[in-house]
């Protein structure tokens, strides 16, 4: 089976998460936290159903894939196919009411991610890609997604979910892209990424992403034109430290600031 046989069934994915997780956004809902630190990890009954459904789909049509959920674990991740999901990525936001959180499904094959998509069910927003191209699909419409070129950091857009999550050696070396940037700015989880991809931001830079973070979004940017690596420059899928560039150019600058 090649990845277009999967993308009808990645739509419906989205589509069930999407119908369980509305219900919950904007409500009194529970919350729980998840971290053993004091740092804040919270979880909602939203994230949960949303990837129970997404199992259940999964398992009931492809019972010889893997799967590696943030929520529920992993099964079967030796698999050739394993998907990766995240069911509400930005859960922070989510709880605060703003819509820029988004389901993340990711399918690997043989480890690397090969389609992703980024569901945001309360705008009615899916961007997708496989690496080759990308796409969005929302309320104006349908179109192709493109990178946009910037020369260098100086005249870049860069965004990072938020400094206090990195730990203060990280937090030190960000602050040399910020001082290079045009323009830096916190939030957005996965919506940094999607933006980068549609051309509206030129940089993301994150640190400790566990894959469910990541893997969806590693297509989508490459197929819009970007790279997506690790701070020392290799494949991203595993999670951690990760630089996303629309242009090479920045991408490679990004680098050499974060390794001095």
């Amino acid at each position: 089976m090649t990845v277009i046989d999967f993308s009808a069934f990645i739509g419906r994915l989205a589509t069930a998460s999407g119908e369980t997780i509305l219900p919950f956004f904007r409500t009194s809902l529970s919350i729980d936290d998840k971290s053993k630190t004091k740092d804040f990890d919270p979880v909602t009954e939203a994230d949960r159903a949303a990837e129970a459904v997404m199992r259940r789909l999964i398992k009931a049509n492809f019972p010889q894939h893997g799967i590696v959920g943030e929520e529920f674990g992993n099964e079967r991740e030796e698999a050739d196919y394993v998907w990766v999901l995240d069911p509400i990525d930005g859960t922070k936001s989510f709880i605060g009411g703003f819509p820029i959180w988004g389901t993340l499904i990711a399918l690997l094959h043989k480890g690397a991610p090969v389609y992703g998509m980024m569901h945001q069910p309360f705008i009615g927003e899916r961007f997708s890609g496989d690496n080759g191209s990308a796409n969005y699909k929302g309320p104006s419409g349908e179109r192709r997604l493109q990178v946009r070129r910037c020369a260098s950091l100086s005249e870049a857009t860069t965004y990072t979910t938020s400094p206090l999550l990195m730990n203060d050696r990280d937090r030190a070396v960000f602050s040399r892209i910020e001082k290079g940037a045009r323009l830096s700015r916190y939030g957005g989880d996965c919506y940094s990424y999607c933006m980068l991809a549609a051309g509206h931001v030129d940089l993301v830079v994150e640190t400790e992403l566990k894959p469910y973070d990541i893997a969806a979004l590693i297509p989508i940017v490459t197929g819009a034109g970007g790279v997506v690596t690790t701070w020392e420059g290799k494949p991203a899928q595993g999670g951690g430290r990760i630089v996303a560039a629309g242009d090479a150019r920045v991408h490679e600058e990004a680098l050499k600031l974060l390794n001095q």
